[in-house]
């Protein structure tokens, strides 16, 4: 039986679906009254029918905060997701990328028209590729024409693949030289594809830029100042502590095994960082709400463009959505073998949605995920 938090200026209710729930206001109980379904339960409910092991989201407004879930943590147990578990976010985590890029452009330390050859000399060169025509900015909107480098990792895309590579350490630079073994897909500027390099690139810059990794400019400009303490960029650690459930994949066969355990350092810059659903939605309200950009830089990232691969528009490391009740919201789905997630924000900051799967899934998983955002935030608009 599924679990609701609710929040609504006030401690946190438990409260079970199926369970007798005294009616204070006139004193009926559920059985006189009965309990309307939640249309958030339903939705994560509807997701995990399309074949995921587990399920969780979590919306939030000004005055409310609702969770819900579905499925186990781990299979074979019965366990359910945790309330607040940690989960690898996958490219979610450009949005974190893109926002300490665009700090640094707002303090003059660079320009979004400075080239990768710049700062990386020599780094992007080859096969066609040429990073002294490569600007910071199309790393961060995906018009550099690099190719993506995941597709070369074998961790990644298959089983055996997986078991074999699961703990090896790559360097940034080992997988910049994978990505330009092949030529660019296009002249810098003249399309737009998306390339997981592209971000890999953008976290050697933020090296090169202020001398100190990306891991600990992430962390000391975004994590620590908004207080995301179950946030973290875990490096070549390749277990997640503290409560979390575990992730699957079938690789496109029939069988899911269990991936929980991968050094993600193929994804730094990229998609190497852990999170919570309560922790994405607070940093997407500190990111639309202007605490983390000035307003000259939050324009940057939010002017968006035709992303064909995507089907939507896509800005600096952030997607603009259409919305079904009109107008857009803000966002970046996320997957990093098993772990799939995919979150909103509307324009003020105001309402967030976040939900994540421990799984592949099944035809439609994706979809219903993007439902489920979609109207949270338009419920929440009404």
């Amino acid at each position: 039986m599924h679990v609701l938090r609710r929040r609504r200026r006030g401690p946190l209710v438990l409260t079970s679906l199926g369970a007798v729930l005294l009616v204070a206001s006139t004193g009926l109980t559920a059985a006189a009254k009965p309990q309307q379904a939640d249309p958030l339960q339903q939705q994560v409910d509807a997701i995990h029918d399309t074949g995921a092991v587990g399920v969780l989201a979590e919306v939030t407004s000004p005055d409310t905060r609702n969770s819900a879930r579905a499925g186990t943590a781990e299979r074979g147990t019965g366990r359910p997701m945790p309330r607040n578990g940690r989960f690898r976010i996958g490219s979610a985590a450009k949005t974190f990328t893109a926002t300490v890029v665009l700090q640094l452009v707002g303090e003059g330390r660079m320009s979004l028209e400075d080239t990768v050859g710049q700062w990386l000399p020599g780094v992007v060169r080859g096969n066609g590729n040429d990073g002294s025509r490569i600007t910071v900015r199309q790393l961060l909107q995906h018009t550099s024409g690099i190719r993506d480098v995941l597709p070369e990792i074998p961790a990644l895309n298959s089983a055996d693949g997986y078991r074999a590579e699961r703990f090896r350490t790559y360097t940034p630079e080992e997988l910049v030289r994978l990505a330009i073994q092949q030529p660019p897909n296009f002249s810098p500027g003249a399309g737009w594809s998306y390339s997981n390099t592209n971000y890999i690139l953008a976290a050697m810059i933020i090296h090169e830029v202020t001398g100190r990794s990306w891991a600990k400019e992430v962390n000391d400009r975004i994590i620590r100042p908004l207080g995301l303490r179950d946030t973290s960029t875990p490096g070549v650690f390749p277990f997640i502590l503290g409560p979390h459930a575990h992730s699957y994949a079938a690789f496109g066969t029939r069988t899911r095994i269990d991936v929980t355990a991968l050094n993600s350092s193929m994804a730094v810059g990229s998609g190497s960082i852990i999170s919570t659903t309560h922790d994405l939605n607070r940093f997407y309200t500190a990111l639309l709400g202007g605490r983390l950009l000035a307003p000259a830089q939050l324009d940057e990232m939010t002017t968006t463009k035709p992303a064909p691969e995507l089907g939507v528009r896509y800005g600096l490391g952030l997607g603009e959505i259409p919305l079904s009740c009109g107008g857009s919201y803000f966002g970046h789905p996320g997957e990093l073998l098993g772990y799939r997630t995919w979150g909103g924000v509307t324009r003020d900051g105001a309402r967030t949605a976040v939900v994540y799967v421990t799984s592949d899934g099944g035809q439609g998983t994706q979809q219903a995920m993007s439902t489920l955002v979609d109207q949270e935030l338009c419920r929440t608009r009404s």
